[in-house]
Protein backbone atom coordinates (compact mmCIF):
# COMPACT_ATOMS: atom_id res chain seq x y z
CA UNK A 1 0.00 0.00 0.00
CA UNK A 2 1.21 3.49 -0.89
CA UNK A 3 -0.17 6.59 0.86
CA UNK A 4 0.77 10.16 -0.08
CA UNK A 5 0.60 13.09 2.36
CA UNK A 6 0.22 16.47 0.61
CA UNK A 7 -1.36 19.02 2.93
CA UNK A 8 -1.19 22.79 3.13
CA UNK A 9 -0.27 24.38 6.44
CA UNK A 10 -2.89 25.26 9.04
CA UNK A 11 -2.19 28.96 9.33
CA UNK A 12 -1.08 29.95 12.80
CA UNK A 13 -0.75 26.41 14.13
CA UNK A 14 0.69 23.63 11.94
CA UNK A 15 3.18 23.79 9.08
CA UNK A 16 2.90 21.47 6.11
CA UNK A 17 6.04 19.70 7.28
CA UNK A 18 4.63 19.20 10.79
CA UNK A 19 1.42 17.76 9.38
CA UNK A 20 3.43 15.22 7.40
CA UNK A 21 5.28 14.26 10.60
CA UNK A 22 1.99 13.74 12.45
CA UNK A 23 0.62 11.57 9.65
CA UNK A 24 3.82 9.54 9.59
CA UNK A 25 3.30 8.88 13.32
CA UNK A 26 -0.37 7.89 13.14
CA UNK A 27 -0.52 5.94 9.87
CA UNK A 28 1.58 2.91 10.95
CA UNK A 29 -0.91 2.30 13.77
CA UNK A 30 -3.59 1.56 11.16
CA UNK A 31 -1.55 0.51 8.13
CA UNK A 32 1.73 -0.87 9.54
CA UNK A 33 3.19 -1.92 6.19
CA UNK A 34 2.26 1.14 4.15
CA UNK A 35 4.77 3.05 2.06
CA UNK A 36 4.41 6.68 3.11
CA UNK A 37 5.34 9.54 0.76
CA UNK A 38 5.37 13.02 2.30
CA UNK A 39 5.03 15.97 -0.08
CA UNK A 40 4.48 19.18 1.93
CA UNK A 41 2.89 21.73 -0.41
CA UNK A 42 1.71 25.33 -0.52
CA UNK A 43 -0.16 27.56 -2.96
CA UNK A 44 1.97 30.69 -2.92
CA UNK A 45 1.07 31.66 0.63
CA UNK A 46 2.59 30.85 3.98
CA UNK A 47 5.27 28.16 3.83
CA UNK A 48 5.95 28.33 0.09
CA UNK A 49 9.57 29.37 0.48
CA UNK A 50 10.53 26.72 3.05
CA UNK A 51 8.87 23.97 1.01
CA UNK A 52 10.74 24.85 -2.19
CA UNK A 53 14.08 25.40 -0.46
CA UNK A 54 13.86 22.01 1.24
CA UNK A 55 12.56 20.13 -1.80
CA UNK A 56 15.14 21.59 -4.17
CA UNK A 57 18.02 21.55 -1.64
CA UNK A 58 18.39 25.32 -1.80
CA UNK A 59 19.71 27.74 0.81
CA UNK A 60 18.60 30.88 2.64
CA UNK A 61 19.98 34.41 2.45
CA UNK A 62 19.34 36.64 5.48
CA UNK A 63 18.77 40.34 4.87
CA UNK A 64 18.24 43.33 7.14
CA UNK A 65 15.11 44.91 5.73
CA UNK A 66 11.98 46.75 6.94
CA UNK A 67 8.68 45.51 8.27
CA UNK A 68 5.38 46.98 6.99
CA UNK A 69 5.67 49.97 9.34
CA UNK A 70 9.26 50.74 8.45
CA UNK A 71 10.95 49.18 11.46
CA UNK A 72 14.17 47.18 10.95
CA UNK A 73 13.61 43.43 10.69
CA UNK A 74 15.69 40.45 9.63
CA UNK A 75 14.05 38.46 6.86
CA UNK A 76 15.30 35.89 4.39
CA UNK A 77 14.67 34.59 0.92
CA UNK A 78 15.54 31.30 -0.73
CA UNK A 79 18.24 30.62 -3.30
CA UNK A 80 17.30 27.71 -5.56
CA UNK A 81 19.04 25.85 -8.39
CA UNK A 82 19.21 27.37 -11.89
CA UNK A 83 19.97 30.87 -10.56
CA UNK A 84 16.48 31.20 -9.11
CA UNK A 85 15.32 32.96 -5.93
CA UNK A 86 12.06 32.49 -4.03
CA UNK A 87 10.82 35.49 -2.06
CA UNK A 88 7.88 35.17 0.30
CA UNK A 89 6.29 38.59 0.70
CA UNK A 90 5.05 37.73 4.17
CA UNK A 91 8.61 37.44 5.48
CA UNK A 92 9.11 41.22 5.27
CA UNK A 93 5.65 42.67 4.61
CA UNK A 94 3.36 40.12 6.24
CA UNK A 95 0.35 40.79 8.43
CA UNK A 96 1.74 38.83 11.43
CA UNK A 97 4.61 41.34 11.62
CA UNK A 98 2.17 44.08 12.65
CA UNK A 99 0.46 43.99 16.04
CA UNK A 100 -3.30 43.93 15.67
CA UNK A 101 -3.79 47.35 17.27
CA UNK A 102 -1.29 48.90 14.83
CA UNK A 103 -2.71 47.46 11.62
CA UNK A 104 -3.50 50.30 9.25
CA UNK A 105 -3.09 49.91 5.46
CA UNK A 106 -2.83 53.68 5.08
CA UNK A 107 0.52 53.45 6.86
CA UNK A 108 1.94 50.07 5.84
CA UNK A 109 4.34 49.65 2.94
CA UNK A 110 5.78 46.88 0.77
CA UNK A 111 9.18 48.61 0.84
CA UNK A 112 10.73 45.74 2.81
CA UNK A 113 9.78 43.25 0.13
CA UNK A 114 11.41 45.52 -2.44
CA UNK A 115 14.64 45.40 -0.43
CA UNK A 116 14.56 41.59 -0.59
CA UNK A 117 14.07 41.73 -4.36
CA UNK A 118 16.93 44.21 -4.68
CA UNK A 119 19.25 41.95 -2.72
CA UNK A 120 18.35 39.00 -4.93
CA UNK A 121 19.11 41.10 -8.00
CA UNK A 122 22.48 41.99 -6.51
CA UNK A 123 23.11 38.27 -5.97
CA UNK A 124 22.89 37.80 -9.72
CA UNK A 125 19.80 35.59 -9.88
CA UNK A 126 18.10 35.25 -13.25
CA UNK A 127 14.61 34.24 -12.15
CA UNK A 128 12.69 35.49 -9.12
CA UNK A 129 9.60 33.72 -7.83
CA UNK A 130 7.48 35.92 -5.55
CA UNK A 131 4.90 34.33 -3.27
CA UNK A 132 2.33 37.01 -2.50
CA UNK A 133 0.22 35.54 0.29
CA UNK A 134 -0.33 37.15 3.69
CA UNK A 135 0.53 40.80 3.05
CA UNK A 136 -0.20 43.65 5.46
CA UNK A 137 -0.16 46.27 2.72
CA UNK A 138 -2.43 48.09 0.29
CA UNK A 139 0.08 50.39 -1.37
CA UNK A 140 -0.23 49.16 -4.95
CA UNK A 141 3.35 47.92 -4.77
CA UNK A 142 4.59 51.50 -4.60
CA UNK A 143 6.86 50.75 -1.65
CA UNK A 144 8.50 47.74 -3.27
CA UNK A 145 9.10 49.60 -6.53
CA UNK A 146 10.62 52.52 -4.61
CA UNK A 147 13.16 50.14 -3.06
CA UNK A 148 14.06 49.09 -6.62
CA UNK A 149 14.90 52.63 -7.65
CA UNK A 150 11.61 53.63 -9.27
CA UNK A 151 10.80 57.08 -7.91
CA UNK A 152 7.27 58.29 -7.24
CA UNK A 153 7.13 62.08 -6.94
CA UNK A 154 4.54 64.39 -5.42
CA UNK A 155 3.45 67.65 -7.03
CA UNK A 156 6.48 69.40 -5.51
CA UNK A 157 8.89 66.90 -7.00
CA UNK A 158 9.62 65.27 -3.66
CA UNK A 159 10.16 61.51 -3.55
CA UNK A 160 7.56 59.41 -1.78
CA UNK A 161 8.60 56.21 -0.01
CA UNK A 162 5.32 54.40 -0.59
CA UNK A 163 2.32 53.62 1.61
CA UNK A 164 -1.43 53.43 1.26
CA UNK A 165 -1.97 57.07 2.17
CA UNK A 166 0.66 58.23 -0.35
CA UNK A 167 -1.07 56.65 -3.34
CA UNK A 168 -3.12 59.79 -3.89
CA UNK A 169 -0.03 62.01 -3.63
CA UNK A 170 1.77 60.56 -6.66
CA UNK A 171 2.06 63.19 -9.38
CA UNK A 172 4.86 61.79 -11.55
CA UNK A 173 6.91 58.62 -11.96
CA UNK A 174 10.64 58.50 -12.71
CA UNK A 175 12.04 55.12 -13.83
CA UNK A 176 15.47 56.43 -14.88
CA UNK A 177 17.13 55.15 -11.69
CA UNK A 178 15.51 51.71 -11.65
CA UNK A 179 17.80 48.82 -10.73
CA UNK A 180 19.95 48.01 -13.75
CA UNK A 181 19.12 44.27 -13.73
CA UNK A 182 15.32 44.56 -13.66
CA UNK A 183 15.05 44.22 -17.43
CA UNK A 184 17.26 41.12 -17.52
CA UNK A 185 15.55 39.05 -14.83
CA UNK A 186 12.42 36.94 -15.21
CA UNK A 187 9.77 37.51 -12.53
CA UNK A 188 7.01 35.04 -11.73
CA UNK A 189 4.21 35.85 -9.30
CA UNK A 190 2.90 32.88 -7.34
CA UNK A 191 -0.64 33.61 -6.23
CA UNK A 192 -4.08 32.08 -5.85
CA UNK A 193 -5.77 35.50 -6.10
CA UNK A 194 -7.61 36.37 -9.32
CA UNK A 195 -8.98 39.75 -8.21
CA UNK A 196 -8.40 42.85 -10.35
CA UNK A 197 -6.80 45.94 -8.83
CA UNK A 198 -9.89 48.17 -8.55
CA UNK A 199 -13.60 47.92 -7.80
CA UNK A 200 -15.74 45.91 -5.41
CA UNK A 201 -13.72 42.79 -6.14
CA UNK A 202 -10.40 44.63 -6.15
CA UNK A 203 -7.49 44.79 -3.74
CA UNK A 204 -8.96 47.39 -1.39
CA UNK A 205 -12.57 46.28 -0.98
CA UNK A 206 -11.75 42.58 -0.89
CA UNK A 207 -8.66 42.42 1.32
CA UNK A 208 -7.88 45.67 3.15
CA UNK A 209 -10.42 45.17 5.94
CA UNK A 210 -8.51 42.17 7.25
CA UNK A 211 -5.43 44.41 7.23
CA UNK A 212 -7.08 46.92 9.56
CA UNK A 213 -8.98 49.22 7.20
CA UNK A 214 -12.21 50.92 8.25
CA UNK A 215 -14.92 51.85 5.75
CA UNK A 216 -13.61 55.41 5.48
CA UNK A 217 -10.06 54.11 5.02
CA UNK A 218 -11.23 51.86 2.21
CA UNK A 219 -12.79 54.79 0.38
CA UNK A 220 -9.56 56.77 0.70
CA UNK A 221 -7.43 53.82 -0.37
CA UNK A 222 -9.60 53.08 -3.40
CA UNK A 223 -9.47 56.70 -4.52
CA UNK A 224 -5.70 56.77 -4.14
CA UNK A 225 -5.28 53.40 -5.89
CA UNK A 226 -7.39 54.61 -8.82
CA UNK A 227 -5.27 57.74 -9.30
CA UNK A 228 -2.04 55.79 -8.81
CA UNK A 229 -3.00 53.12 -11.34
CA UNK A 230 -3.87 55.74 -13.95
CA UNK A 231 -0.39 57.27 -13.65
CA UNK A 232 1.33 53.88 -13.73
CA UNK A 233 -0.57 52.73 -16.82
CA UNK A 234 0.23 56.00 -18.58
CA UNK A 235 3.90 55.61 -17.61
CA UNK A 236 4.26 52.04 -18.94
CA UNK A 237 1.82 52.36 -21.83
CA UNK A 238 -0.31 49.35 -20.88
CA UNK A 239 -3.71 48.74 -19.28
CA UNK A 240 -3.41 46.39 -16.32
CA UNK A 241 -5.98 47.31 -13.66
CA UNK A 242 -8.50 44.76 -14.92
CA UNK A 243 -5.96 42.02 -15.49
CA UNK A 244 -6.71 38.89 -13.50
CA UNK A 245 -4.63 38.79 -10.33
CA UNK A 246 -3.45 42.41 -10.44
CA UNK A 247 -5.11 43.04 -7.05
CA UNK A 248 -3.01 40.43 -5.23
CA UNK A 249 -1.01 41.52 -2.17
CA UNK A 250 -2.59 44.95 -1.97
CA UNK A 251 -1.74 45.65 -5.58
CA UNK A 252 1.92 44.60 -5.52
CA UNK A 253 1.06 42.26 -8.38
CA UNK A 254 -0.10 45.28 -10.41
CA UNK A 255 3.24 47.07 -10.08
CA UNK A 256 5.20 43.90 -10.77
CA UNK A 257 3.19 43.41 -13.96
CA UNK A 258 3.70 47.04 -14.91
CA UNK A 259 7.35 47.72 -14.14
CA UNK A 260 9.05 44.31 -14.51
CA UNK A 261 6.47 42.58 -16.74
CA UNK A 262 6.03 39.77 -14.24
CA UNK A 263 4.08 36.70 -15.26
CA UNK A 264 1.31 35.46 -12.98
CA UNK A 265 1.21 31.73 -12.30
CA UNK A 266 -1.01 29.60 -10.14
CA UNK A 267 0.91 29.06 -6.94
CA UNK A 268 -0.29 25.51 -6.37
CA UNK A 269 0.15 24.40 -9.99
CA UNK A 270 3.67 25.83 -10.18
CA UNK A 271 4.71 24.23 -6.91
CA UNK A 272 3.23 20.84 -7.82
CA UNK A 273 5.16 20.96 -11.10
CA UNK A 274 8.41 21.90 -9.36
CA UNK A 275 7.95 19.05 -6.87
CA UNK A 276 7.26 16.51 -9.63
CA UNK A 277 3.93 15.74 -7.98
CA UNK A 278 2.34 13.79 -10.83
CA UNK A 279 5.23 11.32 -10.93
CA UNK A 280 5.52 10.94 -7.16
CA UNK A 281 1.85 10.03 -6.63
CA UNK A 282 1.81 7.27 -9.26
CA UNK A 283 0.56 4.02 -7.81
CA UNK A 284 -0.78 5.61 -4.64
CA UNK A 285 -3.81 3.97 -3.01
CA UNK A 286 -4.98 7.31 -1.65
CA UNK A 287 -3.81 10.83 -0.77
CA UNK A 288 -4.40 12.85 2.39
CA UNK A 289 -4.47 16.61 1.92
CA UNK A 290 -5.97 19.52 3.85
CA UNK A 291 -5.89 23.14 5.00
CA UNK A 292 -6.93 25.16 8.02
CA UNK A 293 -10.24 26.45 6.70
CA UNK A 294 -12.24 24.90 3.88
CA UNK A 295 -14.60 27.34 2.13
CA UNK A 296 -15.86 28.34 -1.30
CA UNK A 297 -12.44 29.70 -2.28
CA UNK A 298 -10.78 26.34 -1.65
CA UNK A 299 -11.95 25.08 -5.04
CA UNK A 300 -10.12 27.90 -6.83
CA UNK A 301 -6.35 27.65 -6.82
CA UNK A 302 -5.90 26.37 -3.28
CA UNK A 303 -3.88 23.34 -2.22
CA UNK A 304 -6.79 20.92 -1.76
CA UNK A 305 -8.27 21.60 -5.20
CA UNK A 306 -4.88 21.47 -6.89
CA UNK A 307 -3.96 18.16 -5.30
CA UNK A 308 -7.40 16.64 -5.90
CA UNK A 309 -7.55 17.60 -9.57
CA UNK A 310 -4.13 16.07 -10.23
CA UNK A 311 -5.05 12.90 -8.32
CA UNK A 312 -8.37 12.62 -10.16
CA UNK A 313 -6.50 12.26 -13.46
CA UNK A 314 -4.84 9.15 -12.04
CA UNK A 315 -8.01 7.82 -10.34
CA UNK A 316 -6.48 8.20 -6.87
CA UNK A 317 -8.94 8.89 -4.02
CA UNK A 318 -8.27 12.04 -2.00
CA UNK A 319 -9.26 12.65 1.61
CA UNK A 320 -9.05 16.03 3.33
CA UNK A 321 -8.36 16.81 6.99
CA UNK A 322 -9.31 20.43 7.72
CA UNK A 323 -9.59 22.69 10.73
CA UNK A 324 -13.06 24.02 9.96
CA UNK A 325 -15.80 24.04 7.34
CA UNK A 326 -17.28 27.30 6.09
CA UNK A 327 -20.19 28.13 3.77
CA UNK A 328 -20.17 26.34 0.40
CA UNK A 329 -17.22 24.12 1.32
CA UNK A 330 -18.98 21.30 -0.56
CA UNK A 331 -17.83 22.73 -3.91
CA UNK A 332 -14.52 21.00 -3.24
CA UNK A 333 -16.11 17.62 -3.95
CA UNK A 334 -16.31 18.52 -7.64
CA UNK A 335 -12.52 18.77 -7.69
CA UNK A 336 -12.13 15.11 -6.77
CA UNK A 337 -12.16 15.02 -2.96
CA UNK A 338 -13.80 11.82 -1.70
CA UNK A 339 -14.38 12.75 1.96
CA UNK A 340 -13.63 15.48 4.50
CA UNK A 341 -13.03 15.31 8.24
CA UNK A 342 -12.46 18.17 10.68
CA UNK A 343 -9.89 18.27 13.45
CA UNK A 344 -12.34 19.86 15.88
CA UNK A 345 -14.02 16.94 17.68
CA UNK A 346 -16.31 18.86 20.06
CA UNK A 347 -17.47 22.45 20.70
CA UNK A 348 -14.41 24.61 21.50
CA UNK A 349 -13.00 28.10 21.05
CA UNK A 350 -10.51 28.97 18.33
CA UNK A 351 -7.84 29.55 20.97
CA UNK A 352 -8.39 26.06 22.39
CA UNK A 353 -8.25 24.52 18.91
CA UNK A 354 -4.98 26.30 18.13
CA UNK A 355 -3.44 25.39 21.48
CA UNK A 356 -4.23 21.70 20.97
CA UNK A 357 -3.70 21.60 17.21
CA UNK A 358 -1.24 18.68 17.17
CA UNK A 359 -3.41 16.41 19.34
CA UNK A 360 -6.55 17.32 17.40
CA UNK A 361 -4.87 16.66 14.07
CA UNK A 362 -3.59 13.27 15.18
CA UNK A 363 -7.03 12.35 16.50
CA UNK A 364 -8.64 13.36 13.20
CA UNK A 365 -6.05 11.40 11.23
CA UNK A 366 -6.71 8.31 13.35
CA UNK A 367 -10.47 8.62 12.80
CA UNK A 368 -10.01 9.06 9.07
CA UNK A 369 -7.57 6.19 8.63
CA UNK A 370 -9.68 3.75 10.64
CA UNK A 371 -12.70 4.69 8.51
CA UNK A 372 -10.68 4.08 5.34
CA UNK A 373 -9.51 0.70 6.70
CA UNK A 374 -13.11 -0.24 7.54
CA UNK A 375 -14.19 0.69 4.03
CA UNK A 376 -11.47 -1.54 2.60
CA UNK A 377 -12.62 -4.45 4.76
CA UNK A 378 -16.23 -3.99 3.67
CA UNK A 379 -15.13 -3.79 0.03
CA UNK A 380 -13.11 -7.00 0.36
CA UNK A 381 -16.02 -8.85 1.96
CA UNK A 382 -18.38 -7.72 -0.79
CA UNK A 383 -16.00 -9.20 -3.37
CA UNK A 384 -15.97 -12.52 -1.56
Amino acid sequence: MKIVFASDSFKGSLSSEKISELLETVTPQIFPNAEMVSLPVADGGEGTMSILVKALKGSYKKVITEDPLGEPVTACYGLLPKHTAIIEMASASGLPLVKEEKRNPLLTSSYGTGLLIRDALDEGVEHILIALGGSATNDGGMGAMTALGIHFLDKNGQRLKGSGEELAKVYAIDVSNAHSRLKNVQFTILSDVTNPLLGKNGATYTFSKQKGATDSMMQSLETGMTEFSYLVERSVGRQLVNKEGSGAAGGLAFSLMAFVKANVASGIETILDILGFDTKIKGADFIITGEGQLDRQSAFGKVISGVAKRAKKQDIPVFAIVGSLQDHYETIYDCGVSSIITTVNRPMSLDEALENSEFLYQDAAYRLLTAIRTGMIIHQKSKN
